[in-house]
């Protein structure tokens, strides 16, 4: 009888579990839950991509030349001529990877600035909304701290010098946007676009995985969507 109970008490449990709904949560856990989600993302796409290889060896987020520049560049390489080009990717590449680290104070603290009121709605909103809420609030401070970092890995490549006066003449002329005409910027926002990539694939991973969240306030919260 006795393990009659403790078998039926541990059902209760469970089913109290399950019942759990996203209006039970606190307004408190939910935001800690999902900035501690959104943290772990966030250190975690810093770590891959701020290494060396992060952004070189990854097909998806390596950085190659703009426009028809990347297009023209891709053929000269098959056709064994792409020495110096593969040379001035494999700087971008770099410099990439260089800067990354930069971003992850800022992306710390513009979640710990998140509201209790916007956690419940980013909760309940697309697989990336955390992500692209940050994004929205941090993306520019960011691209300020990685432009002196890219630039200084960028200078040490002569071919950059070169890249930025063909690039301003390619633009007038339509072969790449006039926001690519610039190497620093270019990187610049390559490598935002990698890294917060990255932190929506992190983000997309905890929502459809509760389980792979470090904290457990975080798989508590996620656990009932």
């Amino acid at each position: 009888m006795k393990r009659l109970l403790t078998f039926v008490s541990a059902l209760l449990l469970a089913s109290n579990a399950l019942a759990l709904s996203l209006s039970d949560l606190s307004q408190q856990d939910t935001a800690s839950g999902l900035k501690d989600a959104l943290t772990q993302g966030a250190r975690t796409a810093v770590a891959e991509l701020g290494q060396s290889g992060g952004f070189s060896d990854n097909p998806q987020l390596r950085i190659e030349l703009p426009g028809k520049l990347g297009a023209a560049s891709r053929t000269l390489k098959m056709m064994g001529m792409g020495g110096q080009l593969t040379q001035l990717e494999d700087s971008m590449n770099r410099a990439a990877e260089a800067a990354v680290p930069q971003a992850q104070e800022i992306l710390v603290d513009a979640i710990s600035s998140m509201s209790l009121g916007d956690a419940k709605t980013i909760l309940t909103g697309p697989a990336d909304a955390a992500t692209r809420y940050l994004e929205g609030s941090s993306r520019e401070q960011i691209k300020a701290l990685f432009l002196p970092v890219v630039k200084q890995a960028t200078d040490q490549v002569g071919l950059a010098q070169q890249y930025n006066a063909f690039a301003q003449q390619a633009a007038s002329f339509g072969v790449v946007e006039q926001s690519s005409a610039n190497i620093e910027s270019y990187v610049a926002e390559q490598a935002l676009d990698g890294l917060f990539e990255v932190i929506a694939q992190q983000e997309a991973s905890i929502r459809q995985d509760p389980a792979a969240a470090a904290s457990s306030v975080a798989r508590k919260v996620f656990g009932v969507l």
